[in-house]
């Protein structure tokens, strides 16, 4: 982000935001920007965490909970993306997490807040199913194909 674009934010010195992963699907313009938390060593994502609204970016959510930082940062992304041709025209964005853990049974309920504000959400289940998915491919000289396939093959 650019100088400008962080006094925006209502905080000048904020770091510089990292994005997990994006996908893009030209077929109907659609830019998905994933958030990725693990949490295997703690409790889990916590819906209510999720909620928060704030004006300024704050914690460790803040594309979710702070809608001018959001937009700030998505319109960065899609301009740099069309700078290096990546993208011609403004995209569709959804924006979506990917959660190792959720805490205490709050899928349901972080679910249908996903599906309120049209955000995307994986839970374990989902990781789960897809690296499996992943697994069951063809030979490929991928080394994330490579680890889905050794995961497979580690867990019962």
């Amino acid at each position: 982000m650019t100088k400008e674009e962080k006094r925006r934010t209502g905080k000048p010195s904020i770091p510089r935001p990292e994005i997990d992963l994006i996908a893009y699907r030209p077929r109907d313009n659609r830019l998905i920007v994933m958030e990725v938390k693990s949490f295997l060593d703690s409790p889990g994502v916590r819906v209510e965490h999720l909620q928060e609204e704030f004006d300024i970016a704050t914690g460790g959510y803040k594309l979710f909970t702070c809608r001018l930082y959001r937009e700030i940062v998505l319109e960065r992304l899609v301009n740099q993306l069309k700078a290096t041709g990546m993208l011609l025209t403004d995209p569709d964005i959804q924006l979506g997490l990917a959660a190792g853990r959720i805490y205490r049974n709050q899928t349901t309920e972080m679910s249908d807040l996903f599906k309120q504000r049209n955000w995307l959400l994986w839970p374990p289940e989902v990781i789960a199913e897809k690296l499996r998915a992943i697994a069951l491919t063809g030979y490929a000289n991928d080394p994330f194909i490579m680890a889905a396939k050794v995961l497979r093959l580690s867990v019962p």
